[in-house]
C-alpha cells in the first residue's frame, strides 16, 4: 500500500469535444492500461476541449519503461492525432494543438521529482514518436519556465481568427510552420493538422471559473486582469476572458496556490471588480474534483460516468 499511495496524476487536454467518435477513440486507448485510471473527465462544448484526469502509482526506484501512466497518457495522444484535425477545429478556448496541454502532479507520497520525470518521458515520445514539436515547463524543464511563458511566445492568448473563437490550424498563425521558440522534443516545423503539445509538472493547481454575464469581452477581460497576479491582483493566480455562450463571459482562473490563495478569494474578487463595472456575476465552479477526491476515487477504482 505504501507503494500504492505514492501516486502520480496526470491531467491531459484534448481541443476537442463535439466528435463523439473520437472521444470514445481517445478513451478506449487509455483503457490498454488499466491500472491508469480515468478518474474524470470534463467535457465543454462551447469551448469545444476536453480534459481528463488520470491517475496511478509510482515507485521509489523509478523505471520509467513498467510505469502505466505514462503510456496511457502516450495511447491517449496517439489516438487523439489520429482522430482529430486541428484544421476542423472552432471553439472559443484558445489552444496551440490537438493535444493541447499535459500535466503531471505529484499525489499522497510522491515527489515532484517523480512525476517530472514521467513527464520528460512522456514528452520525449511525443516529439519524436509521434513527430509532433513538445515542450516543457515547470519542474519537467532544467530552468523550471512557466506554461504561461511558452503560451505567450506561441500566441496562445491571440485568436488566430475573427471574433471570439480560436479556428482552423495551429495558434501560432493560420499559414505559419515556424516556431518561434526551439521545442524540447521533435521537429522544428508545425503541422498545421496537429500543433505542437506542452507537457510540465508541478504541484497542485486548481482551475476555477467564474461566468460574469456580460457580452463586452473588453471589460471582463479588465477584470480577469486585474484578479491574476501578473496584473496586480491575486498572487499566484492566472486568469483570462474567455466567452461562453450568448451574454457570458467566463474569467477562466487557475489557482497555482490553492492553500494560499483559493476559490473563494477568486470568487470575491470577481464579484468586487464586477460590481464596479455594474455586471453581474454567477457562482464560480471547479473543473476537477480536489486531490482528497481525486486520491479516494482512484483507490476504489471509480472512473469517469461517459
Amino acid at each position: 500500500m505504501m507503494i500504492k499511495m505514492m501516486l502520480a496524476c496526470c491531467k491531459v487536454y484534448i481541443s476537442e469535444s463535439r466528435n463523439k467518435c473520437a472521444l470514445d477513440l481517445i478513451e478506449q486507448a487509455a483503457k490498454l492500461y488499466p491500472e491508469a485510471v480515468i478518474v474524470n473527465k470534463f467535457k465543454d462544448e462551447v469551448y469545444n476541449r476536453v480534459g481528463y484526469t488520470l491517475v496511478s502509482y509510482v515507485s521509489q526506484n523509478p523505471l520509467r519503461d513498467v510505469y502505466p501512466l505514462p503510456k496511457a497518457v502516450f495511447t491517449m495522444v496517439k489516438a487523439a492525432l489520429e482522430a482529430t484535425n486541428l484544421e476542423l477545429h472552432c471553439g472559443t478556448h484558445p489552444r496551440l494543438g490537438v493535444v493541447d496541454h499535459i500535466c503531471f502532479h505529484p499525489l499522497a507520497q510522491a515527489s515532484l521529482e517523480q512525476v517530472a520525470g514521467l513527464a520528460t518521458s512522456v514528452a520525449s515520445d511525443i516529439g519524436h514518436k509521434l513527430q509532433v514539436p513538445t515542450f516543457l515547463y515547470g519542474a519537467a524543464h532544467e530552468q523550471g519556465r512557466s506554461l504561461d511563458s511558452i503560451r505567450r511566445q506561441l500566441g496562445y492568448f491571440k485568436p488566430n481568427s475573427e471574433g471570439i473563437n480560436w479556428a482552423g490550424g495551429w495558434a501560432g498563425g493560420p499559414k505559419s510552420g515556424s516556431l518561434p521558440l526551439q521545442p524540447d522534443a521533435g521537429p522544428v516545423q508545425v503541422v498545421q493538422s496537429a500543433g505542437v503539445v506542452v507537457v510540465g509538472a508541478t504541484g497542485w493547481v486548481d482551475n476555477y471559473n467564474v461566468p460574469v454575464y456580460s457580452s463586452n469581452l473588453a471589460t471582463v477581460r479588465k477584470i480577469s486582469k486585474k484578479v491574476s497576479g501578473r496584473g496586480g491582483g491575486l498572487e499566484s493566480v492566472q486568469a483570462m476572458a474567455l466567452a461562453h455562450g450568448d451574454d457570458l463571459i467566463e474569467v477562466a482562473c487557475n489557482l497555482l496556490n490553492p492553500q494560499r490563495i483559493g476559490a473563494d478569494q477568486v470568487q470575491l474578487e470577481v464579484e468586487r471588480l464586477a460590481r464596479m463595472e455594474g455586471l453581474a456575476v454567477g457562482q464560480g465552479y471547479f473543473t476537477d474534483f480536489s486531490q482528497e477526491i481525486i486520491i479516494d476515487r482512484y483507490l476504489k477504482g471509480e472512473q469517469f460516468d461517459s
